[in-house]
């Protein structure tokens, strides 16, 4: 029995020193929170709290197992220059509506109501700058659509 005891705690410690920089390297990526304006072709203004996903680490970790987004809150991804985007909900719980925008605040494409914790491809279909999630569904209640335009220049975290 002894001897088991000693061959669990040994496994349990492997299992920690495998796989407890992965978890401590994920839980150490932080945000920094902003908030980002768009205009509807209407002249009504929607306002969105955001934290920022500005460097890598951060958009390669995005939403990843967290609880669904309140209303109004979000995540922006800078990709620091127009290119395409393809992103996924693997490890997300929740289901996103992600808006593809470009360079210019165009919104170029709404991916809405993505599959929680899919690995299915979500591509912006054209070149984009940004890429805001919010929870799924609240693109359409807040009236998002391929007419509003996001308020440039963002004042992004430095």
């Amino acid at each position: 029995m002894a001897g088991m005891s000693i061959l669990l705690r040994s496994a349990l410690a492997a299992l920690f020193v495998f796989f407890g920089p992965v978890a401590s390297a994920l839980g150490e990526v932080t945000f920094e929170r902003g908030q980002l304006a768009f205009e509807t072709s209407a002249g009504e203004t929607i306002t969105i709290d955001v934290e920022w996903a500005l460097t890598a680490e951060q958009r390669a970790r995005g939403l990843m197992e967290r609880p669904p987004l309140p209303d109004r809150t979000g995540m922006l991804f800078d990709f620091g220059d127009t290119r395409m985007v393809t992103m996924w909900m693997a490890s997300t719980p929740s289901s996103l509506d992600m808006i593809f925008i470009d360079e210019t605040g165009r919104i170029v494409r709404i991916a809405e109501r993505t599959t929680p914790l899919s690995e299915s491809i979500v591509s912006s279909g054209e070149p984009v700058r940004y890429a805001l999630e919010i929870r799924g569904g609240h693109a359409a209640e807040l009236g998002l659509d391929t007419s509003a335009r996001l308020v440039l220049p963002l004042d992004l975290p430095k």
